[in-house]
């Protein structure tokens, strides 16, 4: 390292060193102590690895490395963004026609793994599926990646290919899937009369305008004769939290959907609206560890206000809200700043949404694990039979729902 180099780190360990000296003196708050002796470490580790690592070191890589680790380690969903990745990211979020793969992502077990895949999109007629782990994508391990370095990686012009290491259950080594980059149309609501008076309506996404196309089909619904609702909500993992909330309203008389709250921002309480309820009949949620995102907020406020059941398994918790802050020298980071809870309180990132019905599935990918010792060794995971095809006979979680809408609740002596 040359000399110039030496005397700039030196440079900013002591103006961090002189920064918190003035700090305490300064009386600062107790959360700020605790950061200014973070900062004082940190200095202390980078100067040890700039005068002490067996090579010379890259110190432009070390520090980008740990600013990488430092968001992993708050949650699955906040990330950084060197500014080149930064830079890549803005244009091709400006770009109205930047292509995408169907995947959707969140890191366990220390790699980015496929929560689930869009149905027809090119992820799902390349042959990936949720549960599966993405070891690498576009010839990066995703071992020290985030999930927004590698939603990036995966965008990009419609046409171009891009290819992702997969590991599957039950498999050890990975495969290498080439996944043709399409600019994917909003999915629409899937609906199905599953027997006389029982509709069953599949969401894909909750992307904005939902709420309207599912209120036209409810109404359309009633005059059908139909009296018993169910929302399948697997293998959703797309949407906003806000659409997800007036859906709820659509159903929800009464009391509060969910609540939303942060260390910076002001606690958000959600609640019903009488005056926009459609569904005034039974209704049922179908869910499992492929619900992520905005569907849990559904699923949490059906479960938080009594309203219905919830048939299958744990969602996989991601419901919470990010920032996207600059930073001077031309990164970013994607920051959780809020999170949705349950009734209990607890967020929908710590737990995911909780099941009233437990019913497992073979599509079940046990996203919801907290244990990274059983995913450790991927290959160790049995592989599962083919899932049955959603919303046909054969679906427990779907019979489940129908037996639980049948069967009338008993009332208290």
């Amino acid at each position: 390292m040359n000399r110039l180099a030496r005397y700039s780190i030196l440079g900013i360990s002591v103006l961090i060193v002189g920064w918190v000296g003035i700090g305490h003196v300064l009386g600062r708050t107790t959360n700020d102590g605790n950061a200014y002796k973070s900062l004082v470490v940190y200095s202390e580790v980078l100067q040890k690895i700039q005068n002490d690592y067996v090579d010379e070191p890259n110190m432009h890589l070390v520090t980008a490395g740990s600013l990488h680790g430092l968001l992993e380690s708050l949650d699955s969903e906040s990330s950084y963004l060197t500014p080149r990745e930064y830079t890549e990211y803005k244009q091709k979020l400006a770009n109205p026609g930047t292509g995408e793969t169907g995947l959707n992502l969140s890191k366990r077990f220390g790699y980015i793994i496929v929560t689930s895949v869009l149905p027809d999109s090119s992820a799902e007629k390349a042959g990936l599926h949720s549960g599966d782990i993405l070891e690498s994508v576009a010839g990066f391990t995703t071992r020290e990646m985030s999930v927004g370095q590698a939603k990036n990686l995966l965008a990009g012009q419609p046409g171009t290919g891009v290819k992702v290491g997969v590991i599957r259950r039950g498999k050890t080594d990975p495969e290498t899937v080439d996944v043709v980059r399409e600019k994917i149309p909003t999915p629409k609501l899937v609906v199905q009369k599953v027997d006389n008076d029982t509709l069953a309506i599949r969401f894909l996404t909750l992307d904005a305008g939902r709420k309207d196309e599912l209120k036209a089909k409810l109404l359309d619904a009633e005059k059908q004769g139909v009296s018993r609702v169910i929302l399948d909500l697997r293998d959703c993992g797309r949407g906003q939290a806000s659409e997800a909330i007036e859906i709820a309203r659509l159903f929800v008389p009464s009391g509060t959907l969910t609540r939303l709250h942060g260390q910076t921002v002001p606690e958000q309480v959600f609640s019903a609206d009488a005056s926009k309820v459609v569904w005034k009949g039974p209704v049922s949620i179908l869910m499992d560890g492929t619900t992520t995102g905005a569907p849990e907020v559904l699923a949490a406020a059906i479960a938080n206000t009594k309203r219905g059941d919830l048939v299958g398994d744990r969602t996989f918790g991601l419901a919470s809200e990010q920032k996207l802050i600059p930073i001077d020298d031309g990164a970013a980071i994607i920051l959780t700043v809020a999170n949705y809870s349950n009734a209990d309180g607890k967020s929908i990132l710590e737990e995911g949404v909780a099941p009233t019905e437990v019913v497992h599935s073979a599509a079940l990918a046990d996203n919801s694990d907290d244990g990274d010792d059983v995913a450790a060794a991927p290959g160790a995971q049995k592989e599962p039979p083919a899932p049955p095809r959603p919303l046909s006979p054969d679906d427990p979680v779907l019979q489940k729902a129908l037996q639980l809408l049948k069967t009338p609740a008993k009332k208290a002596a």
